[in-house]
C-alpha cells in the first residue's frame, strides 16, 4: 500500500530553518512527481513547491521563492523541503504529495497520494 510520511516539522523562531522530509513506500517512486503543500487554520490548502521525475524541473510559490528548496533522492525514495529564513506566515501543516502525471502540479488536482502532514510553527 502506498504511504507518504512527512517528518521534520517543529517550532522555530522567525529567520530560522527547518528541513522537512517525506518518505515514500509502496510505489515506484522514480516515476512520480512530488510536491509540497501547506494549510493554515481556516485557510485553503496552498501549493508550496514541486519537483518532477528525475529532478528535471522544480517549481515554487512566489511566497517561498528564494527561501525554500525542494529536492529528492530517488535511491532513498525521499523528497525534502529545505526551508530557510522562515516567517510567521509560513506556519501551517505541510503535506507531501505524489502525482503520476506532471500536468498542473501547482493546483494539486493531479496528485494521487497524500501524506498525513507535519506541523511547522514559526514564532516572531
Amino acid at each position: 500500500q502506498v504511504q507518504l510520511v512527512e517528518s521534520g516539522g517543529g517550532l522555530v523562531q522567525a529567520g530560522g530553518s527547518l528541513r522537512l522530509s517525506c518518505a515514500a513506500s509502496g510505489m515506484p517512486f522514480i516515476i512520480y512527481n512530488m510536491g509540497w503543500f501547506r494549510q493554515a487554520p481556516g485557510k485553503e490548502r496552498e501549493f508550496v513547491s514541486a519537483i518532477t521525475r528525475s529532478s528535471t524541473s522544480t517549481y515554487y510559490a512566489d511566497s517561498v521563492k528564494g527561501r525554500f528548496t525542494i529536492s529528492r533522492d530517488n535511491a532513498k525514495n525521499m523528497v525534502y523541503l529545505q526551508m530557510n529564513s522562515l516567517k510567521p506566515e509560513d506556519t501551517a501543516v505541510y503535506y507531501c504529495a505524489a502525482a503520476r502525471y506532471y500536468n498542473d502540479l501547482l493546483s494539486g488536482t493531479r496528485y494521487d497520494y497524500w501524506g498525513q502532514g507535519t506541523q511547522v510553527t514559526v514564532s516572531s
